[in-house]
């Protein structure tokens, strides 16, 4: 049975080591599906996975990032990117599907303006910083997606983003934004690190004012 969200959130660990045990191409769609439901700037999708599940690439994906074992011990690595790209190529067929599902003509031809005006601006940083924000609520989506189907997870960005491009023969327009081990605990789970609690980082109304809840 699927956790609970809240308990999913709450029971979640960075897993130190894994079994290796594969997971079912069911469970696995259900992760990847879950990202493709995050929410992201004019519905632009930037994000791209590619899921490393055999053995040799596997392999070399763990060279690529500081030879940490949990890569290679993982049943799947999801590679989590944003093409930077992405809007120009993808644009249309945003634009396609939002009518089918009933955007207005007005919005999509505003649209079809406001997209291309919006990255003409942008410096390579600000993409950069674009396309991290996006994947990462899709990386957030599928990380808690495997928990509640109980399996544990590792977030890594601990890679050499060129050595992971070359490993996966990315395109020039894909960014590297993180690595998202999955599987089962080997050994014991990792401590429990705490959090601090709501008033050392949460205000009310303005900075420094207490939030009453």
């Amino acid at each position: 049975m699927e956790k609970p969200l809240s308990q999913a959130i709450a029971g979640r660990r960075a897993t130190p080591s894994f079994d290796g045990r594969p997971i079912p191409a069911g469970d696995l769609k259900k992760i990847l599906e879950a990202g493709l439901a995050a929410p992201s700037g004019y519905n632009l999708q930037p994000w791209r996975f590619i899921v490393v599940q055999s053995p040799e690439q596997k392999k070399r994906l763990r060279a690529a990032s500081y030879n940490q074992a949990k890569v290679e011990e993982a049943s799947a690595v999801i590679v989590a990117c944003g093409d930077s790209d992405g809007w120009r190529r993808d644009l249309d067929l945003m634009l396609q599907q939002g009518r089918d599902g009933g955007m207005p003509e007005s919005y999509a031809e505003q649209a079809k303006i406001s997209v291309p005006n919006y990255f003409s601006s942008f410096s390579s940083e600000k993409m950069h910083a674009w396309l991290n924000k996006h994947v990462m609520l899709a990386y957030a989506f599928m990380m808690l997606t495997a928990e509640s189907l109980g399996y544990d997870t590792a977030p890594m960005e601990g890679f050499e983003e060129e050595k992971v491009r070359e490993t996966l023969r990315l395109p020039l327009s894909y960014r590297v934004v993180a690595l998202l081990a999955l599987g089962h605990v080997k050994g014991p789970e990792k401590f429990d690190g705490g959090r601090f609690n709501i008033a050392h980082t949460v205000f009310g109304e303005e900075f420094g004012k207490p939030l009453k809840v």
